[in-house]
């Protein structure tokens, strides 16, 4: 799985990661070979700033030194970054755009799990835009207004529509549908800054 480095400057790092590596170490010694410790490698002051779920592939940002660290982590925390994700789904959606606003909570009995629940979930809204459709799938464009845990997968899901390749929440048939989860973090834009960086997905 090959990380690729994609800007550079003397506040941040943007690198593209693959699916199915970490965004950071998890626990056990076979979960230490991950994005940040790679990137760590070539540049000691790179921190994190945001994570990826292994699955998903895109852009991850990296921040250089904890100043920089610290006013990044907070662009992402008061929604000042723009994100972007492409994906394919299950099915033919009927809408051209549309916009999920579902309250999500941690599935604690099937950890990690995350699931809708109108009672006690957490705010989470997400926007869809139909890029292409075949006869069994579509491509959709999505921008996550908030920024829960698997928040675009169970929000595909709960609308009838699971992203391909998703082995937590699509139905068997579907998550064989493709080799990978079929979620990809496109674009990255800093208000603060009017920086914008884009990578276009592999599949």
């Amino acid at each position: 799985m090959n990380l690729t480095l994609l800007h550079a400057d003397a506040r941040l790092i943007v690198v593209n990661k693959p699916s199915g590596l970490l965004s950071v170490p998890g626990r056990g010694p076979d979960k230490q070979d991950c994005a940040s410790v790679r990137v760590q490698q070539q540049c000691a002051d790179a921190l994190i700033v945001h994570r990826l779920d292994q699955a998903t592939s895109g852009l991850l940002l990296l921040a250089r030194g904890a100043a920089a660290q610290r006013e990044l982590s907070q662009a992402f925390a008061t929604r000042r970054v723009g994100k972007r994700y492409v994906a394919v789904v299950a099915g033919r959606l009927a809408q051209d755009e549309l916009e999920i606003d579902l309250p999500l909570l941690s599935d604690w009995p099937n950890r990690p799990r995350q699931m809708v629940d109108a009672q006690r979930g957490k705010p989470s809204q997400t926007r869809l835009r139909v890029l292409a459709r075949t006869a069994d799938s579509t491509r959709v464009e999505l921008v996550p207004l908030t920024g829960r845990t698997h928040q675009l997968r169970v929000h595909l899901m709960a609308i009838g529509h699971a992203i391909l390749g998703d082995a937590l929440y699509a139905s068997l048939a579907d998550a064989a549908r493709a080799p990978r989860l079929l979620l990809h973090a496109s674009e990255l834009v800093l208000e603060d800054s009017g920086q914008r960086f884009y990578c276009a997905p592999d599949f």
